[in-house]
């Protein structure tokens, strides 16, 4: 099985329906691969809904079928049980049993998360993390793989709760869509690519495809002088004067998968300093507190 074949297969299935938006798509594959997640912040209309249905067909679950997809629309009265599930009394068996929620799946796209309170928010933190739940006093895993996408309008603030930096740091990146280029856009009018068109999408790479190309992309090499960069990069955001509170541990280990996974999506085997300029940005920036917050 020639699991290199992965990065292309789903950059070619996804443009199928995302025009215009290669490196949107690179970068975004880059999370799939290095097992992360993703905060993608735009504005409506720019088919952040439909980057998330895409992905999720694009990969064959074991059974041959899409990967298990979920959509959770997170607004001000949804409660945590309504994300993680809850133990119901059953009268026949005469005892609780678990009734899953939404989070028990292998994509879940948590649309306008900064629409809900901070309670239920957290209530992700956990399974981004350490992809498990637990409910009462019972830890269950999710399944694998498991991805997280979470969109967020960063223009209306009114009735928001912006993300705790916690939870900004579960996130590998945050991106952006953009408006697509004039030729892009004329072919969206032209095709009008829609959620009909998934419909004939078909997978181009299996979870096992999957879960080998994410074993391989660990093995790519990264020089020790590019890791003591990634390093100083994130210690460099803990002393600047501008900068509140800096890169975590956490992200610089972010850092270091994603160039890994970038550079087996670019069909290398070995990480260059042009992946650490390429993706520094799209991993820390999320993650700052500047010390004056109109920055």
């Amino acid at each position: 099985m020639d699991v290199t074949r992965v990065p292309p297969a789903l950059l070619q299935g996804a443009g199928q329906i995302i025009k215009g938006k290669e490196s949107f798509l690179q970068y975004l594959i880059t999370v799939l691969l290095a097992g992360g997640h993703v905060l993608l912040e735009d504005l409506p209309g720019l088919g952040k809904t439909t980057v998330a249905k895409t992905l999720s067909h694009l990969i064959a679950d074991k059974d041959g079928s899409f990967l298990a997809f979920k959509r959770i629309q997170f607004t001000p009265d949804l409660l945590p049980y309504d994300i993680t599930g809850v133990d119901i009394f059953d009268p026949d068996l005469h005892s609780f049993r678990f009734v899953p929620g939404p989070i028990f799946a292998n994509l879940i796209l948590a649309d306008e998360i900064n629409r809900t309170t901070p309670k239920v928010q957290s209530a992700l933190l956990e399974v981004m993390a350490e992809q498990q739940v637990t409910v009462g006093s019972v830890t269950r895993p999710v399944p694998t793989p498991f991805m997280v996408i979470a969109t967020q309008n960063p223009v209306e603030s009114e009735g928001t709760f912006p993300l705790p930096a916690a939870q900004l740091d579960r996130f590998m990146m945050r991106l952006s869509l953009g408006y697509p280029h004039k030729d892009a856009e004329l072919e969206i009018l032209e095709t009008n690519p829609s959620e009909l068109s998934l419909v004939h999408l078909k997978p181009v790479i299996s979870v096992d495809e999957l879960i080998q190309a994410r074993a391989m992309v660990e093995q790519v090499f990264c020089h020790p002088g590019l890791k003591e960069a990634i390093v100083d990069l994130a210690r460099a955001t803990r002393s600047h004067t501008e900068i509140r509170l800096g890169a975590s541990p956490r992200s610089a280990l972010h850092l270091l998968k994603a160039v890994r996974a970038y550079a087996f999506v670019k069909g290398r085997d070995f990480v260059v300093d042009e992946d650490i300029i390429t993706l520094g940005p799209l991993v820390l920036t999320h993650r700052l507190k500047m010390s004056d917050p109109r920055t």
